[in-house]
């Protein structure tokens, strides 16, 4: 058996946050700060990764916030990964969503990306965050 992607249900959250605790250097997003649209890889009822997508009111959709679960070791994890963002493209892509865009800077996440025909910038970003 392969991998299920299905929408990520509310009670994901508590889930997603002991992840993002585990994972140094992570800090887990409040949950105002997250859109209601985001998917989950699952093998075998087992929750393997995670994303959250920001649609925009242009042709273009932010995927966010890709996260796995640091209990999983399995050797399709990054195919797992990978299987993730090729289903969030082709659920934005059915949604008119022409560009897509993402911020990363863990290297395996960059290769995947590199290797699904993503554009990395050599230069790297700063996100700039404000609590109103």
């Amino acid at each position: 058996m392969k991998f299920n992607v299905r929408n990520l249900t509310e009670s994901d959250y508590k889930t997603l946050v002991e992840w993002w605790d585990w994972w140094p250097g992570w800090v887990a997003p409040p949950k105002t700060f997250l859109p209601e649209t985001g998917l989950m890889v699952t093998k075998d009822d087992k929750n393997i990764a995670a994303c959250y997508y920001y649609l925009t009111n242009s042709r273009a959709a932010f995927v966010e916030w890709i996260i796995s679960n640091p209990q999983y070791r399995d050797k399709d994890r990054k195919e797992a990964l990978a299987t993730l963002i090729m289903v969030a493209e082709e659920v934005l892509k059915i949604q008119g969503v022409v560009h897509v865009m993402t911020m990363s800077r863990h290297p395996s996440l960059l290769k995947i990306h590199e290797e699904l025909g993503w554009i990395i910038d050599p230069k790297p970003s700063h996100e700039i965050i404000k609590n109103l």
